[in-house]
């Protein structure tokens, strides 16, 4: 028993020196149920959202006062245009506008019935859905207070419009999703094992003695997983147009542009972990299960960036994903051109240049 005892200690005693054992049994339950706890959640708050006041009269003003003491929303008023409606989904942001015509007290008035228009943006349908069933509820909840004190059967009657997805086809927030995703764990996985390979096999040496530059190096290993990632996006926009009926209404050749840096930064990002990783087991979990949840979760296909806390919303800004998800709904499925997706596009070519630059430093360190 004593000898158990011993052997019982002495296992503890390697748990505790093992800084990664602690963090995996630790970290990463407290990591996951944070998470878990404030981001997955498929309620939508702060909603950027136009309230768009054309009669200015009693019972719109009610019904706004509602709206904006709700917490799913942040309202801003403005006597939009029918024709600048797209020009300001454009600008990126806006969830939902909402109109009032100029006659909807007088009719609610003369006729006990008035109508008002709900715009959402249905290139991310389950937001639109979501936002559109609350101001139905916040309109309807306004139509029986009123006409519980009038004893009058008022009628409000919204009508929705789903922009850029008139069918309400779920398919086409979530293609751009699995897109990002896909591209973002295997392009990081292709190159994950690149670098660390030569050293498990040996080979390391040769590459020490070799007449190439470290960046030719680099190149060389990261162009032939380049062509096959460009025939992966390929197949998967083929899937997306020909069997999940999801349209391009965008520029094909700036898609693809746009793809290619999305590739080449994962690329970069494998290389920076086949660099800083002894094994390949450990490039490949580092690449494949360490990218799936921030890329799940940070994106924002999924689960509404608006809804987290801000510190949440701060580091999703550091996932590469979330950038190239919001350049393929705007190239894609809004049919916007470059013009709406420079800075995105910055940002990428940013991460790029760093992530490369870290990587090449890391190779030539261990070459030397």
């Amino acid at each position: 028993m004593k000898q158990l005892l011993v052997f019982i200690r002495k296992e503890f005693y390697h748990v505790f020196r093992d800084r990664r054992t602690l963090l995996i049994m630790f970290g990463i339950p407290i990591a996951q149920i944070l998470l878990f706890g404030f981001a997955l959640t498929s309620d939508v708050k702060n909603a950027e959202i136009i309230i768009a006041d054309h009669a200015q009269d009693i019972n719109t003003g009610q019904i706004t006062a509602k709206i904006k003491a709700s917490t799913y929303f942040l309202v801003k008023e403005a006597n939009i245009n029918t024709n600048d409606i797209e020009a300001a989904f454009k600008k990126g942001g806006l969830k939902c506008v909402v109109i009032f015509p100029s006659r909807f007290g007088a009719d609610l008035l003369h006729n006990g019935k008035a109508q008002v228009q709900i715009i959402a943006d249905g290139s991310d349908p389950n937001t639109a859905k979501t936002l559109t069933n609350y101001l139905t509820a916040i309109i309807t909840d306004y139509q029986l207070q009123i006409s519980a004190a009038t004893a009058l059967p008022y009628s409000i009657v919204p009508e929705t419009r789903m922009l850029y997805n008139e069918n309400a086809n779920g398919s086409l927030n979530f293609v751009p999703g699995v897109l990002a995703l896909v591209l973002m764990i295997v392009c990081t996985a292709l190159t994950s094992v690149a670098v660390v390979r030569e050293k498990e096999s040996g080979t390391m040496e040769i590459l020490l003695v070799s007449p190439f530059k470290p960046v030719m190096v680099l190149i060389a290993k990261a162009i032939p997983f380049l062509a096959l990632s460009i025939a992966i996006f390929t197949l998967i926009l083929l899937l997306s147009v020909y069997v999940l009926d999801v349209p391009i209404k965008g520029s094909i050749s700036l898609l693809y542009i746009e793809s290619i840096l999305f590739i080449i930064t994962c690329l970069s990002l494998g290389l920076l972990i086949s660099n800083t990783t002894n094994s390949q087991q450990t490039a490949l979990l580092l690449s494949m299960m360490g990218m799936m949840m921030p890329t799940l979760i940070f994106t924002g296909f999924m689960f509404p960036l608006e809804n987290m806390p801000r510190i949440f919303q701060v580091i999703s800004n550091i996932v590469p994903a979330r950038w190239y998800f919001l350049i393929v709904k705007a190239v894609m499925l809004k049919g916007l051109g470059f013009e709406y997706v420079w800075k995105e596009t910055l940002v990428l070519a940013g991460m790029t240049a760093v992530l490369l630059a870290i990587a090449l430093k890391n190779f030539k360190t261990r070459l030397s």
